[in-house]
């Protein structure tokens, strides 16, 4: 990544390059003890050692895993990513996989990670968030 300003909206994207890199020592590098993974309806995962133990699995099984932003938006502490993946859980072609598109907010305390939230991507979403006319990703 490039031209990564500072605060909560540079830890954010060094978690998506930790991520994009299979680097999950690098990821519980970044989360705080009582880090919460939720993804989408799904009960959520809770602690550090256990989110980055799901992050190695994850890392292993999914080695192409990217997580592309287009858009990041910054309110105090939340950071809100649009983007699209490839080489995820979904089995996709990249081709197809990068239509759909998602919201991960990224709750930030200091310079760690406190929350990794996925959400849909809806016109709603975007808007609660500042998606719909924030600054272009990388």
């Amino acid at each position: 990544m490039s031209e990564v300003c500072g605060g909560p909206r540079e830890v954010a994207l060094r978690f998506v390059e930790r991520i994009n890199h299979g680097d999950a020592a690098g990821l519980e590098a970044l989360m705080t003890e009582d880090h919460v993974l939720r993804v989408f309806d799904e009960p959520p995962q809770r602690g550090r050692p256990a989110v980055a133990e799901g992050w190695r699995g994850y890392a292993s099984a999914f080695p192409a895993y990217t997580i592309y932003p287009h858009r990041v938006a910054v309110r105090r502490n939340q950071v809100a990513i649009l983007g699209h993946t490839t080489g995820s859980h979904l089995g996709l072609p990249d081709e197809e996989e990068s239509k759909l598109t998602l919201i991960w907010l990224v709750e930030v305390e200091g310079e760690r990670v406190a929350a990794w939230i996925l959400i849909e991507d809806t016109p709603d979403h975007r808007r609660v968030y500042g998606l719909d006319s924030a600054e272009r990703g990388h």
